[in-house]
């Protein structure tokens, strides 16, 4: 199932870049935890419609926002996609850059947990993955 994992999450990341917000991928219980804003910090969203809510508030702020896929590292049901993350702000303009990387945890080819890093190596480390 691994490829089978890493090829469907190149996809997940394709539709989110074409502005499709598929979550197919995620099991219905699935946890993703956000340590990347200041307001989600601690946080844990639990469920489709939990990660739709995180979502909503991760973009809330942004008149545009991409995190171009870079690369997918791991194997089996351990992943890290490492992403290069570019928004603007929508009230100052202000544009932000920067790396973007989530680990992840899949079961029978769902995520079952996700989580957020803005340091790449540390979402490596996370899912003992480290380079």
């Amino acid at each position: 199932m691994s490829q089978e994992n890493v090829e469907n999450l190149r996809a997940f990341w394709e539709k989110w870049n074409q502005g499709e917000t598929d979550l197919s991928l995620l099991d219905p219980e699935v946890v993703y935890e956000d340590a990347n804003l200041p307001d989600h910090t601690g946080e844990a969203y639990r469920g489709r419609e939990g990660v739709l809510r995180a979502i909503e508030r991760w973009l809330e702020p942004f008149e545009n926002l991409t995190a171009g896929l870079e690369r997918i590292v791991g194997t089996g049901d351990r992943l890290v996609s490492i992403h290069s993350f570019k928004a603007t702000a929508r009230h100052t303009g202000i544009e932000f850059q920067g790396p973007l990387a989530y680990a992840y945890i899949f079961r029978d080819g769902k995520v079952v947990h996700f989580r957020s890093f803005r340091d790449p190596e540390e979402a490596l480390e996370a899912a003992g993955l480290s380079e």
